[in-house]
């Protein structure tokens, strides 16, 4: 799985976890709902700041954001 990828299923999962909209997140990071969405697609190729605004509106570390989960490093294998 490539980076933009594994960011977007990361933001999608977390922002679920914490019952928000992309409208809400879009609201906390200053980035757009369109953004938010393309990201989640992994179609967007994320900047350090964008990542950054992200993890600050999720109340994560950003690593949280660019870690592969232990599923796919199974999958990978």
């Amino acid at each position: 799985m490539d980076i933009r990828a594994t960011v977007g299923l990361n933001v999608l999962r977390i922002r679920r976890e914490r019952n928000l909209s992309q409208e809400e997140l879009s609201f906390r990071s200053g980035l757009t709902r369109a953004y938010l969405s393309g990201l989640e697609a992994g179609r967007r190729n994320p900047t350090i700041v964008s990542l950054s605004k992200l993890a600050d509106a999720l109340s994560v570390d950003l690593e949280n954001l660019v870690r592969a989960s232990k599923r796919s490093d199974a999958d990978s294998k």
